[in-house]
């Protein structure tokens, strides 16, 4: 293979992958924000539920009080009930007391709806709060790995920008032109022709250029996209296209 070809194959895969690892490390704040969001909803979860059981018991106390207040009040009608005097007033009273005891009844009942529903809500609480202690564990340990993968990607990024300056100087000016254009426009500047077709354009190449170019002694380019062609014997087929 011409060695101007060599260098330019490896100068595109130094570009590739210091653009893909500054990519990886721009995305880094949107991913911890991602994590930090799970942990977010986590809490909330937990929140919700410390709420419902506070609202719970809120109405669960307003409901003792006024069955206090109801109970009284029954009781009350009962001692009333022994000093009446007539019929029609005993026939009062006695509704007073039906009415009575129907709230009565009916705050018992609603006490009760609490009790079991404080149940239901202390055992939401439980659960949240160990979906919260895993969710931290898992967010803290990603946050890790993604922090560690960004410094190991920063540190790959310095060694290949070294490797891209010593590589630059050994390419002659036009070829390097030439790369420096195709990277500005196309954002891939050399790629492999693969089973007669550009792989980038995926345009197939004339025979004859087909055929100068498995020589590999000039540098050639795609007659449709420009990029920088090259070819390699033991490539492997190209896979289908969906």
């Amino acid at each position: 293979m011409h060695p101007d070809l060599e260098r330019l194959i490896r100068l595109q895969q130094l570009e590739t992958f210091a653009e893909s690892a500054r990519r990886t490390i721009a995305e880094l704040p949107e991913r911890v924000g991602a994590l930090d969001r799970r942990l977010a909803s986590a809490r909330g979860a937990l929140d919700s539920a410390r709420q419902q059981f506070a609202a719970n018991q809120s109405a669960r106390r307003a409901a003792e009080q006024d069955l206090f207040t109801g109970q009284a009040r029954l009781s009350k009608y009962k001692d009333q009930l022994m000093e009446v005097k007539t019929n029609k007033e005993y026939q009062a009273m006695q509704k007073e007391i039906e009415v009575a005891q129907k709230e009565v009844r009916q705050l018992e009942d609603r006490i009760l709806e609490r009790m079991i529903e404080a149940d239901e809500i202390a055992a939401a609480i439980k659960q949240a709060e160990s979906g919260l202690v895993a969710e931290q564990a898992e967010v803290d340990a990603e946050r890790q790995r993604l922090e560690g993968e960004a410094r190991a990607l920063q540190v790959e990024l310095e060694e290949v920008a070294a490797r891209r300056q010593v590589l630059v100087t050994e390419i002659p000016a036009p070829a390097m032109a030439t790369f420096e254009l195709l990277m500005g426009r196309r954002g891939t500047a050399v790629v492999e022709a693969r089973d007669g077709h550009c792989t980038a354009c995926h345009v197939r190449l004339r025979p004859q250029a087909f055929n100068d170019l498995r020589r590999s002694d000039s540098l050639m380019q795609c007659d449709s996209c420009q990029r920088i062609l090259y070819f390699r014997e033991n490539s492997s087929p190209t896979p289908p296209a969906e």
